[in-house]
C-alpha cells in the first residue's frame, strides 16, 4: 500500500537521485560521465583540424605557436583537465599552469565548442597544437576566433613585460637612457576623490580600447593629459600611477637638454609605442626659454605631422604650477585632450590622507583641523603626508603636527578652496569660462575656482583697506580743525 502511494514514490526517486549525484560528486565518476557524454556528442558532429606547429619549414619559431600557447595557459579549463604543469612564475611565489603533451583542452567562443590537442609533431623534435572545429561553426567563428586570440595573447605579453623609464642625455649621442621603472604608485594608493579617480580609470581603460575608433575617425591613437597645481600636490605620483595601469614605458623628456627643434623630432622618432611621454614643468620652461628650441617645434611636438605619424599608442602629459600664463594654443584640444587640477589639500583630501597613512577615519583632533582649513589655511599633500610619515606611531601626534603646521605655515594659502578638491575636464574654455567638451559632454569643473575668490578675497581686502584709510583720513582731519 506503501509503494503505491505517489508521493512516496517520488520522495524514494529523489533520495535515489541524490544519492547517486552525492556517489558521482565524491568518487569523481561525474567527471568520467561527462567526458563519455562529449565523446558519444562528438560522434555525430565533423571536426576540422587546424595543425600550429612550433616551427615552419625553415625551422625558424612560429610566433603563433607562442601566442597560441599563452593563451590556452590562460584558460580557466586548463584547471579541468586530467593532468596539467605546475611551474613557478616571474614573480615571487607565483605558481603557473602549463599545458603537458598529449593534453586536449576545451574552449567556448560565440556559443560554438572548440577542442586544442597538444603534441609532439611528425619528426617528434618539436612540438604543436591542433585546433578542432566543427564544420558547421568554422564559417563563423575561425577568424574571430583566430582574433581573438591575437588580443589577448597581446594582453598578457603587455602584463608580462617589465617596464622601464627612459630619459634623455646630452653627450656624446644624444639619445634615451633606460632605467627599470618600479615606481609602487597606483590609481588606488593614490589621493584622489573617488569619482574623480573613476572617471580617470574609465577614461584609461577606453583609450586601451579604442584602437579601431580612432582609426575610424583618422585620428592618430594617443591621448594626452595636462596636469597642473601647485608642487607637492601629486602629479608626479600620479603620471607613475598612469604608467602601471596601462603598464606603459615611461618617456621622461628633459626639454634643457634638448639642443633645438630637430633633436626633440629625433627623440620622438626614437620613442616606442605604449609609452607614456612625459614633459614636466612647462609652464617654467617656456617663461624662462634659453635653449634653442622654438614655440612652434614645441606645439609642434605636441600636435604636428611628425606627432600623427609616430605617437600612435602613446600618452602624452604635461605638467604645470599654473596654466594661467600659457598661451592658449599650447592648451587648445587637440594637443590637450583632458585638464586635471591638483590644488592644495582641503579638509576631504585630509581625511583621506590620514586613512591611508595613519589608518584612522575619525578622530576628536578632526574638528579642529576642519576649522583651520575653513579659514583659508592648507598644505600640499606632500608636506602632510610626510608630517604623517614622521608620527606614524602616534596618530594624535601626525595630527597635531599638521595643525601646528596649518597655523604657522599653511595660513592663508587654501583661501578660496571651495567645491571640488580637483577638477578633470576634456576638451577647451569659451569665453566667460564655460567648460565643455568637443563631443558635448560635461566632465567636471575646471580650475578657475580658486583664482575667482582669490580676486574676490583682494577685492575685499581693497576695500577694507579704502574704508580704513578714509576713516584715518577723517580722524586727522578733525584733529586738525581740533
Amino acid at each position: 500500500m506503501i509503494l503505491s502511494n505517489p508521493f512516496f514514490l517520488v520522495i524514494v526517486t529523489v533520495c535515489i537521485f541524490v544519492a547517486i549525484r552525492v556517489a558521482l560528486y565524491k568518487t569523481g565518476l561525474v567527471f568520467l560521465v561527462k567526458k563519455w557524454w562529449r565523446r558519444f556528442e562528438d560522434c555525430f558532429h565533423v571536426y576540422q583540424s587546424f595543425k600550429v606547429p612550433e616551427f615552419n619549414e625553415s625551422m625558424q619559431e612560429n610566433q603563433l605557436y607562442g601566442r597560441v600557447t599563452d593563451y590556452l595557459n590562460s584558460l580557466t579549463s586548463i584547471e579541468d583537465s586530467d593532468f596539467t604543469n605546475l611551474v613557478t612564475g616571474k614573480k615571487p611565489n607565483e605558481i603557473v599552469l602549463k599545458l603537458d603533451r598529449n593534453q586536449t583542452i576545451e574552449d567556448d567562443f560565440l556559443g560554438a565548442k572548440v577542442l586544442w590537442e597538444t603534441g609532439a609533431s611528425t619528426d617528434s623534435t618539436s612540438r604543436s597544437l591542433v585546433l578542432k572545429v566543427r564544420k558547421a561553426d568554422k564559417r563563423r567563428i575561425l577568424r574571430p576566433y583566430l582574433q581573438h586570440i591575437h588580443v589577448v595573447a597581446d594582453e598578457l605579453e603587455q602584463k608580462k613585460r617589465d617596464l622601464r623609464l627612459f630619459m634623455n642625455v646630452e653627450a656624446p649621442n644624444r639619445a634615451w637612457r633606460a632605467v627599470p621603472f618600479t615606481h609602487p604608485s597606483t590609481l588606488e594608493t593614490i589621493t584622489m576623490e573617488a569619482d574623480l579617480k573613476s572617471k580617470v580609470k574609465s577614461d584609461l581603460e577606453s583609450f586601451l580600447k579604442a584602437r579601431q575608433y580612432y582609426h575610424r575617425l583618422g585620428r592618430v591613437w594617443k591621448r594626452s593629459f595636462l596636469l597642473y597645481g601647485p608642487s607637492g600636490t601629486g602629479k608626479s605620483s600620479f603620471v607613475a600611477a598612469m604608467a602601471n595601469f596601462l603598464n606603459y614605458d615611461v618617456y621622461d623628456l628633459d626639454l634643457s637638454r634638448v639642443k633645438d627643434d630637430s633633436e626633440l623630432k629625433t627623440l620622438l622618432l626614437q620613442t616606442t609605442t605604449k609609452s607614456v611621454i612625459v614633459i614636466e614643468d612647462l609652464d617654467r620652461y617656456l617663461a624662462e626659454k634659453s635653449t634653442g628650441l622654438s614655440f612652434s617645434g614645441i606645439s609642434n611636438f605636441m600636435d604636428g605631422l611628425l606627432n600623427s605619424c609616430c605617437a600612435e599608442e602613446r600618452v602624452m602629459v604635461f605638467t604645470m604650477n599654473s596654466k594661467d600664463h600659457v598661451d592658449p594654443a599650447f592648451l587648445r584640444p587637440g594637443r590637450i585632450d583632458v585638464h586635471i587640477h591638483f590644488p592644495l589639500c582641503d579638509f576631504g583630501a585630509f581625511k583621506n590622507l590620514a586613512t591611508s597613512y595613519l589608518g584612522v577615519k575619525e578622530h576628536k583632533l578632526f574638528s579642529q583641523v576642519e576649522e583651520i582649513f575653513l579659514s583659508g589655511s592648507s598644505l600640499s599633500p606632500a608636506e602632510i603626508g610626510e608630517l604623517m610619515i614622521a608620527n606614524r606611531n602616534s596618530p594624535s601626534r601626525a595630527i597635531k603636527s599638521v595643525i601646528t603646521a596649518l597655523q604657522t605655515d599653511g595660513d592663508g594659502r587654501g583661501v578660496g578652496m571651495f567645491g571640488r578638491r580637483v577638477g578633470f575636464d576634456v576638451g577647451s574654455r569659451k569665453s566667460g569660462d564655460e567648460m565643455v567638451e568637443p563631443g558635448g559632454v560635461f566632465c567636471g569643473e575646471g580650475g578657475h575656482t580658486v583664482r575667482d575668490f582669490r580676486k574676490l578675497y583682494g577685492f575685499l581686502r581693497m576695500k577694507s583697506n579704502r574704508s580704513s584709510n578714509s576713516q584715518s583720513f577723517d580722524a586727522g582731519s578733525a584733529n586738525r580743525d581740533g
